[in-house]
């Protein structure tokens, strides 16, 4: 029996072309994209697995805001440890508001590292509307949080920077990448 290997090349560009399969047509696989956000601070960087199929908004504002350098030199003005940093707000305090919120996309759970989007209390948010800039980032799995607030990410793999950042922290600089 002879074995032979397929380029990844050919192998990209067969899945691509699609095929005919029992006289079935089988769609062509595209890769998604994949978006990352990059948060430098001075205690390090924290990289993030952006989820535009869960929250494609959430993501899309996000992206629009980081890369127009809105994030750049604010600060985390909320650490609570063990549970969650807090950054986002243009005046660097809770009470920051940009002006517009963004369309509740709840679905994903709080595990350790999660990325999400703040947002008022449901007496006066009964919709549950995220903030259009204040986020977060989970330090631990909170499951109380889950089914209330719009995650749009993960940031696991940079966990241990996540735990050292401190109230008053920068940002210095905020980016969304497609790859």
């Amino acid at each position: 029996m002879r074995y032979f290997l397929l380029s990844p090349v050919l192998v990209t560009l067969l899945s691509l072309a699609g095929c005919t399969a029992g006289g079935i047509y089988v769609p062509p696989t595209v890769p998604p994209e994949r978006r990352y956000a990059t948060i430098e601070t001075a205690r390090g960087t924290i990289r993030c697995v952006l989820r535009a199929d869960a929250a494609p908004k959430t993501v899309a504002n996000f992206g629009k805001l980081a890369n127009e350098r809105f994030y750049d030199g604010h600060t985390f003005f909320r650490v609570e440890s063990g549970l969650v940093i807090q950054g986002g707000s243009p005046n660097d305090d809770a009470s920051g508001d940009i002006g517009y919120t963004i369309e509740a996309e709840i679905g994903l759970p709080h595990y350790a590292g999660a990325l999400a989007m703040a947002r008022t209390d449901d007496s006066v948010n009964p919709e549950r509307r995220s903030s259009g800039s204040q986020f977060y980032i989970t330090m631990d799995r909170i499951s109380y949080l889950d089914g209330g607030y719009t995650v749009f990410g993960y940031c696991t793999d940079s966990l241990d920077v996540i735990r050292k950042i401190q109230q008053g922290d920068k940002m210095r600089r905020v980016r969304v990448e497609v790859q």
